[in-house]
C-alpha cells in the first residue's frame, strides 16, 4: 500500500458534556458525549481514520480521560494551551466561537504549528496530581478563612475557627496520604530524596515537581526554563530596549519554586550568594528572585539528569 501524502490532523474540542471532533483535510466533523462510551466511540473512529496528530485544549481536567485514551491507542496527541489557540484563531480571522468551530480551529492549529506531543501520565501520576490539586484548594480555602477571621466579630468567629481547624486537619491527612503514596514506590522515593537534597526544596515542592514536571532531567537548561515559564522574553523594537518578562509555563510549579527560592535565599549558601550578587548589582528584588528560581530549576534539572545529589559549595571545592 502506498504511503499517504496528506497529513491528517484531528481537532477535539472538549467540554464537560461533549467531545466535538473535526478532521483536516476536508470538512468531516462529528460529536460524542464526554463519557467512557463516547471516548471509546471517538477512538474507534480515529482507528479508521489513522490521523497523524490529534490536538485538544487543556480544559481543567475534562480532557484528561480522552487524551489518555487517544494516546494509549497509539496516536500522537498534543494537549495545548487555550490562549495560544485563541491567539491563532484571531490571527487567522476566525472570531466566531462555537464548540464545532473550536474543533476545526484546533485542527488548523495542529496542521500549522505541529505542537509538541504531550506525554500522558500513568494512573498513579494522575492520582497524585489530583491529590496535589486538592491540597492547593484546601490551602487556598484556609487562607481565605483566616483572612475572614481577622475581620469577623461576634458569633461568626467560632464557626470560622472550627472550619480553619477542620481544614488544618484535612491538609495534614492529605499530606500523610501523599507521603504514603510516594513512599510506596521505590522509584518515586528515590527521586523525591534526590530533589530534597537541595537546600530549600521541601516535601511539597519535591512532590509537585515530580508530578507536574515529569520532563525534569530530560530537557536542556533552556527548554526546562521555557517549559516552566522562567525564560525571559525580549521586548525590543528598533532602538527601544524594553524590560524582559517571563510569561506562560506551568504556574503551579513556578509558584512552588518561588516559595522554595524564598527558603533557599535564607538556607542555601549558593542561592544566598547568588541573590546577594544580583542585589549588589542593583537588580530589583523580584528580578533577583526570578533569577534564583531559574538557577534552582536548572540545578535540579542537572541533578535529575545525572542522578547526583546536591552538594554545598564547600563540599564541591573540597
Amino acid at each position: 500500500m502506498g504511503q499517504r501524502e496528506e497529513v491528517v490532523v484531528v481537532g477535539v474540542d472538549v467540554s464537560k458534556k461533549q467531545l466535538d471532533v473535526a478532521l483536516l483535510p476536508g470538512n468531516e466533523a462529528f460529536a460524542e458525549v464526554n463519557d467512557e462510551a463516547g471516548i471509546k466511540a471517538v477512538v474507534e473512529r480515529l482507528l479508521g481514520i489513522r490521523p497523524d496528530l490529534v490536538v485538544m485544549e487543556a480544559t481543567g481536567g475534562y480532557e484528561t480521560a480522552c487524551a489518555t485514551a487517544v494516546s494509549a491507542a497509539g496516536f500522537r496527541t498534543a494537549v495545548v494551551n487555550p490562549r495560544q489557540v485563541r491567539a491563532f484563531a484571531r490571527a487567522t480571522g476566525q472570531l466566531a466561537k462555537t464548540d464545532r468551530i473550536d474543533a476545526r480551529v484546533l485542527a488548523h492549529f495542529g496542521a500549522a504549528i505541529d505542537p509538541q506531543v504531550t506525554p500522558m501520565a500513568d494512573e498513579q501520576t494522575r492520582e497524585l496530581q489530583a491529590m496535589l490539586v486538592r491540597r492547593g484548594q484546601l490551602v487556598a480555602m484556609r487562607t481565605q478563612e483566616k483572612n475572614r477571621l481577622a475581620m469577623a466579630v461576634g458569633a461568626v468567629r467560632q464557626p470560622i475557627k472550627e472550619h480553619v481547624a477542620w481544614l488544618d486537619k484535612a491538609i495534614g491527612t492529605l499530606d500523610i496520604d501523599l507521603t504514603a503514596k510516594l513512599r510506596s514506590s521505590p522509584a518515586w522515593k528515590e527521586k523525591e530524596d534526590l530533589l530534597r537534597s537541595f537546600k530549600g526544596i521541601g516535601p511539597v515542592s519535591a512532590r509537585t515537581m515530580l508530578v507536574d514536571l515529569p520532563e525534569l532531567g530530560q530537557l536542556n537548561r533552556r527548554q526546562i526554563a521555557a517549559l516552566v515559564g522562567l525564560a525571559p522574553f525580549n521586548c525590543d523594537s528598533g532602538r527601544y530596549k524594553g524590560q524582559r518578562h517571563i510569561w506562560g509555563g506551568r504556574a503551579r510549579v513556578r509558584t512552588l519554586l518561588f516559595m522554595a527560592a524564598v527558603s533557599a535565599v535564607r538556607s542555601n549558601p549558593a542561592i544566598r550568594a547568588f541573590y546577594k550578587q544580583l542585589k549588589d548589582r542593583g537588580k530589583p528584588h523580584k528580578v533577583a528572585m526570578v533569577a534564583c528560581m531559574r538557577k534552582m530549576l536548572i540545578t535540579l534539572n542537572a541533578m535529575a539528569r545525572t542522578q547526583t545529589r546536591w552538594q554545598p559549595p564547600a563540599a564541591i571545592s573540597a
